[in-house]
């Protein structure tokens, strides 16, 4: 599991590390790690051109060493400094001892010193920085761009907020960042994530909390994953292993029906139960299915429910669906006919599974809103709702009232974006709830499996929500013999 937490817990283990350490021996080791992830992004240091961009306290501190060692191996280093009086002193003075040249960033030749430059590192603010860049630091960042040189951010994109991924005016547009100790929220989490690039974790001995608390982040990795997928056992039968109850297309969009089915068959479960008038397609392409014309009250035995994908204004089945005692995922179409008050007040599991523009629409603001505040729209709904959800888009995210730590999910591909694919996402996820993980597993291990599948399906190309679907298989192969 990889885990990012929120500033205040990395203060806490910082102190906790520096007092058991000689005086600025983490700075030390902090530069180690950059300057080598420089070296690395530079192919060769020797005769190279190293611009920083030094802010104040140990954010520049940390540039500023790392400069240093870089100067001492041959490099052209030039520290720009947009605080003078507050430059960290001794970065300062090793950076001099060094080689290195200092700027004032203010001065005519500041903007020279970032136009030659190979690499510019960016270490303007650390992870307490609130709000955008100032003007100076804005128009030096812009011109480090501009230049074509790599940038390198210095434990976060300055500009970011580390806590929530939030991004208030400009912010530095990193090609690559070291980050020390963990990782931060707003490093996994869009908008911010984007301006991060490359992330490289450079161990430097710190030890946060085991449990990341209400303000980490937590993303699954294979291992974890593979330690969650169903696996029959010798006495299985396909009830044993779980039924799912697909409730799905309409007599326009029938192929809603067909790929949310297709993601269900692939997910885990042993029998796949539709519910709706698309039957006459789904059996078409998938005979193994078990269909009904409903309600779903009178369709059968199952242990999980999906509802939505097609519906367009039909609610006949929601009522059913939702005085079930299963694990019920609500999606597209189903989030608008939903009874908020209902979903709030079922004792089994319920998850939701909006992008942008639905999660708008259930908060009552504009998807502008809930794209620029990602993190707190997703933790924002499943207070209000009492509910798994499942945030679709650039970062999918995964929030539920009892789990502390946000879920953010680490595979995808943006060809990912297209018509159908949540659909199958759907299925795949429903289908996981019937055979036996919890809410927040099946969301999280969804999501893993789907942003596989779409990689596997691109690579690199258009791929349909078809392909994706097909690919799941593939990728659960991939997965459960790591």
């Amino acid at each position: 599991m990889r885990t990012a937490y929120d500033v205040e817990t990395i203060r806490a283990a910082e102190r906790a590390l520096m007092a058991r350490l000689p005086d600025g021996a983490l700075m030390q080791r902090a530069a180690a790690g950059l300057a080598a992830a420089c070296a690395d992004l530079l192919g060769r240091v020797y005769g190279t051109r190293v611009a920083l961009l030094t802010g104040s306290g140990d954010n520049g501190g940390d540039a500023l060493y790392a400069g240093a060692r870089l100067a001492r191996r041959g490099a052209g280093v030039t520290a720009l400094l947009l605080a003078p009086e507050r430059t960290h002193a001794g970065g300062l003075a090793a950076l001099r001892a060094a080689g290195g040249t200092v700027l004032d960033a203010d001065s005519g030749a500041a903007a020279a010193a970032v136009a030659r430059a190979h690499l510019v590192l960016d270490g303007i603010v650390g992870i307490g920085g609130k709000g955008g860049l100032r003007p100076r630091a804005a128009e030096l960042a812009a011109l480090a761009r501009e230049s074509g040189a790599r940038i390198l951010a210095v434990d976060l994109p300055s500009g970011v907020d580390a806590d929530t991924g939030e991004v208030h005016g400009d912010a530095v547009r990193a090609h690559a960042t070291v980050t020390f100790g963990t990782y931060k929220p707003g490093l996994l989490v869009d908008p911010a994530h984007a301006y991060a690039g490359a992330l490289r974790l450079v161990d430097i001995g710190l030890k946060p909390p085991a449990s990341g608390g209400a303000g980490a982040l937590e993303a699954l990795q294979h291992d974890d994953v593979a330690a969650l997928l169903p696996r029959p056992t010798g006495e299985s039968d396909k009830y044993r292993r779980g039924v799912v109850g697909v409730v799905a297309g309409s007599e326009r969009y029938p192929g809603a029906a067909v790929l949310a089915t297709a993601g269900a068959l692939h997910g885990g479960a042993g029998a796949v139960r539709y519910v709706g008038p698309a039957a006459d397609a789904v059996l078409a392409r998938f005979p193994e299915v078990l269909v009904s014309a409903g309600p779903p009250a009178e369709a059968g035995r199952v242990q999980a429910w999906v509802i939505g994908p097609g519906l367009g204004e039909d609610r006949t089945g929601m009522a059913d669906v939702l005085a079930s005692d299963v694990p019920v995922l609500i999606d597209a179409d189903g989030l608008r006919l939903a009874d908020a008050r209902t979903v709030r007040g079922r004792a089994a599991p319920t998850v939701l599974t909006p992008h942008a523009g639905e999660a708008a629409a259930l908060l009552g603001c504009d998807r502008a809103r809930v794209e620029s505040r990602r993190l707190a729209s997703v933790r924002e709904l499943a207070e209000r709702y009492g509910a798994t959800v499942l945030l679709k888009g650039s970062t999918t995210l995964i929030a539920a009232p009892g789990h502390p730590a946000v879920r953010v999910n680490p595979t995808g591909t943006p060809w990912l974006a297209t018509a159908g694919s949540g659909d199958v996402l759907s299925g795949l996820t429903g289908s996981l709830l019937a055979a036996g993980l919890g809410a927040v597993d099946a969301a999280s291990t969804g999501a893993y499996l789907h942003g596989l599948a779409a990689r596997e399906a691109a690579r690199g190309a258009p791929v349909s929500a078809q392909d994706v679907a097909a690919a799941v298989r593939r990728v659960w192969q991939e997965v459960a013999g790591s």
